[in-house]
């Protein structure tokens, strides 16, 4: 037996359940995704927009962590959203370096428009599993936290 062999043997069940959590998070996104496209926002600011709705004003940096995004990709959304009326950004009192992104009025309007149907939509994504199998996949997942 070949090394390629050998380590597909060994690794079976973990190539196998990699497949099946792609192709499952792949259908997620594209459910998920299709509430967000009928409001005519990409998915990074919906993101920007549940963030702030959810937290507060924020540092650009703090966005960036929360998304997932990069720094180049997070400059254009927020200038577009500044752009768009949704957010503001001003200077951080506690950080004279930084800037605090928040929402405007119509940005919290538009959230606030879009999160329902986006609630709703998600627990019909999951509805596919009981809430008992919803808590015991998240932790399954929460496995995966600490990987580098």
């Amino acid at each position: 037996m070949n090394r390629i062999e050998q380590a597909l043997q060994e690794n079976q069940e973990a190539l196998h359940s990699l497949v099946v959590f792609r192709r499952a998070a792949n259908a997620i996104v594209k459910q998920e995704v299709e509430t967000i496209k009928k409001h005519n926002l990409t998915v990074c600011q919906f993101g920007v927009l549940e963030a702030l709705y959810n937290k507060g004003d924020l540092r650009i940096q703090d966005l960036i962590d929360k998304l997932l995004s990069t720094s180049g990709n997070m400059t254009v959304v927020i200038r577009n959203m500044i752009r768009d009326g949704y957010v503001v950004k001003v200077p951080d009192t506690k950080d004279r370096r930084s800037f605090l992104v928040g929402l405007t009025p119509l940005g919290r309007e538009r959230i606030e428009a879009i999160l329902p149907e986006h609630y709703e939509n998600i627990g019909k994504i999951f509805s596919v599993i009981s809430p008992e199998e919803q808590v015991i996949l998240a932790d399954i997942l929460k496995n995966f936290k600490n990987l580098k």
